[in-house]
């Protein structure tokens, strides 16, 4: 079996963010910082370990501060080389020219019309599929953990998370057939299933490699939960025509669409800094008591 290398992903980063509003009113909900990185940032840099090449983000209207966080600044740089201040933290930032591609979602028809909208990009290629706002943390990343899975399977290869069934229904949930350690066969997968008809509690956590056929289906879609076109609906399409595995993340998810969970997320990962793990930690001890 040959298995393409994979080099390209899509970021579907073209959503309002109203969950978060005010804070979103005039800035991409994905560059809301967990501590000092936007939650773009996290993502591209999980994406780049992994060996992707080229990044696909699909944006709307009002996300060129996506564009600028990527490029050069050059007043800026010029005024910190000026002052003598390490460029460090910027120049990691920076994309290889030609490596970023832009692509419009002109209306906010779903996840599988995002992705959709990068077809002429992906090309006849595998393709990963990153939700800036499920942020994992992990050692190597998720993606990185995925793509050892893909080599050894091939297919089609999703991120599968355990919730608490009463939650089933807001997320797209696995059938699972065999298991292997972390890795399950996927059965089946169907897009926030009525309460109660789950055939299990493994959810999809916003990390997918996928074959380019989805797309081909994705040419004629149909609407499905919310009356959106779901990318689930079309990859339910390839199960049993090639191969479909989800893995378990060796890691923490933190839900960064949900207030609560960004505020953890912040919590975390300040806690887990040298430089200001023992400050927050203390601030929260006082907090609590």
């Amino acid at each position: 079996m040959s298995i393409k290398p994979l080099r390209k992903a899509v970021f579907p980063v073209a959503g309002l963010g109203t969950r978060f509003l005010p804070a979103t009113k005039a800035m991409p909900k994905e560059m809301l910082t967990v501590v000092d990185k936007p939650l773009i940032q996290y993502a591209v840099e999980e994406a780049l370990e992994a060996g992707i090449e080229q990044i696909i983000f699909v944006t709307g209207r009002g996300k060129g501060a996506l564009e600028d966080h990527f490029d050069v600044s050059y007043e800026l740089e010029d005024t910190m080389r000026s002052r003598g201040k390490s460029l460090a933290a910027i120049e990691n930032i920076r994309q290889k020219p030609g490596s970023p591609v832009y692509v419009r979602q002109q209306e906010p028809l779903g996840l599988g019309h995002a992705v959709w909208c990068a077809r002429d990009i992906i090309g006849d290629e595998p393709f990963a599929v990153f939700l800036p706002d499920e942020l994992m943390v992990g050692t190597p990343g998720f993606m990185a953990q995925m793509v050892e899975v893909y080599a050894e399977h091939g297919g089609n290869v999703i991120g599968a998370l355990e919730v608490a069934p009463e939650e089933t229904d807001k997320y797209g949930i696995i059938t699972p057939g065999r298991r292997d350690g972390r890795v399950t066969e996927v059965l089946e997968v169907v897009e926030k299933p009525k309460r109660g008809t789950a055939k299990s509690n493994l959810m999809t956590p916003g990390r997918y490699i996928l074959q380019p056929e989805v797309l081909r289906i994705l040419d004629n879609p149909t609407t499905g939960a919310g009356g959106e076109i779901q990318l689930t609906d079309a990859m339910a399409q390839l199960i049993g025509k090639q191969p479909f595995h989800g893995y378990t993340f060796d890691g923490d998810r933190y839900d960064c669409g949900d207030k609560a969970g960004f505020v953890k997320a912040n919590l975390a990962l300040a806690l887990a800094r040298s430089d200001i793990g023992g400050d927050v930690r203390d601030f929260a001890a006082k907090l609590l008591t």
